[in-house]
């Protein structure tokens, strides 16, 4: 039996792939026994328990950018979450940690440092985060969803991926597009498009598309839109279109989906590209700009297009995405080549390279 604990959270960025390696674990071993660390503020809070893990809970500790009160206080919160872990890592007999970013990892990395339990780092993002990039140094084992992540002694694994959309990678059937559409309220048989910016939504994406309703229309393409949680627009659903806050079956939106239109983020770019879902990314212009370095290859591979956040606008829609959405042919050339830059078998990969650090530390 071996005893893990799964440090990360915060967004679905984290959650996911921290779950998907949960869900792993516990197939390949009912014996083995899964924690996850995160905070009481982030996705984490309601997703693990969902899916029958444990969660243990520490202080959301941003790191601060500038010199002020909380700057100053920092070290001190700091140690105290380190010591939090610590005593979660002893209580529970951990045997190793293994940490997807966000505000849980960095104080996971240390308590094990500080313990001398080994630990393994999983990066999802082409452009590292803070806390990774600081604990990979000391890492048993660097892992990357993106091949052109810059670490050291990185291996590239790839993203863990929902169960749900590993079974959709190895191949969509006529039946279940049909099905999925009919989910939705769509027509089974009409080019549909996806239009998704997270869970939250993405305004310029959302005003563009709204805007841009006549001409989609015009052009025989159904929408399935998405517009996030805090979104204004309402609910609607006409028989060519169909707009909803949240939705909680993913996997179903992506059958339905001949096409989409999307942010870069990390778990997004893993899950098309796995599946084969050709898409226009859209990067959030706001931050250190990893997303546009998430889809680096896959513009490579000619898999998908680029549209920066302030060019996507309905003369882009008119210009570029419809006539893209409407070629057939393009637009399967396109799947063929996402599909050739995913990686569907992520969580086994990390779970691979995880036991492998175990192996020797087991029979040290």
């Amino acid at each position: 039996m071996t005893r893990f604990l799964l440090a990360g959270g915060g967004t679905a960025g984290h959650v996911n792939p921290l779950l998907a390696l949960a869900d792993a674990i516990r197939e390949s071993n009912p014996t083995d026994i899964v924690w996850a660390l995160g905070t009481q503020e982030g996705l984490e809070s309601r997703l693990v328990p969902e899916r029958g893990f444990d969660l243990l809970v520490i202080p959301r500790l941003p790191f601060p950018r500038r010199l002020n009160r909380a700057a100053l206080s920092f070290p001190a919160r700091y140690r105290a979450a380190v010591n939090q872990v610590a005593g979660y890592l002893k209580q529970h007999q951990i045997d190793i940690v293994v940490g997807f970013g966000g505000y849980a990892s960095a104080p996971a990395y240390s308590a094990a440092k500080k313990l001398g339990i080994p630990y393994v780092v999983h990066e999802a993002n082409a452009l590292p985060g803070m806390a990774n990039r600081m604990a990979a140094r000391g890492a048993a084992e660097v892992a990357v969803a993106f091949s052109n992540t810059k670490l050291p002694n990185a291996v590239f694994v790839g993203m863990p991926l929902r169960r749900e959309i590993e079974i959709l990678a190895k191949g969509i059937s006529t039946a279940d597009r049909v099905a999925a559409r009919a989910h939705f309220g769509l027509d089974e048989s009409t080019t549909t498009l996806l239009v998704t910016g997270g869970s939250l939504g993405a305004k310029r994406i959302n005003d563009t598309i709204e805007a841009s309703r006549p001409a989609l229309s015009a052009a025989g393409i159904q929408v399935l839109h998405i517009v996030g949680e805090r979104s204004d627009l309402e609910p609607v659903s006409t028989p060519d279109y169909v707009r909803i806050s949240y939705c909680d079956r993913m996997d179903l939106a992506i059958s339905a989906a001949d096409f989409a239109v999307c942010r870069a983020g990390s778990a997004t770019v893993s899950e098309f590209t796995a599946v084969g879902l050709p898409a226009v990314y859209v990067p959030y212009p706001v931050g250190n700009g990893e997303q546009k370095h998430n889809i680096e290859y896959l513009l490579f591979m000619d898999g998908g297009l680029l549209c920066l956040d302030a060019d996507f606008n309905p003369q882009y829609v008119q210009s570029t995405l419809i006539p893209i959405v409407s070629d057939t042919r393009a637009r399967t050339l396109m799947a063929q080549n996402a599909k050739l830059s995913g990686i569907a078998d992520g969580s086994a990969r990390l779970l691979g390279l995880v036991r492998s650090v175990l192996a020797p530390a087991k029979s040290a």
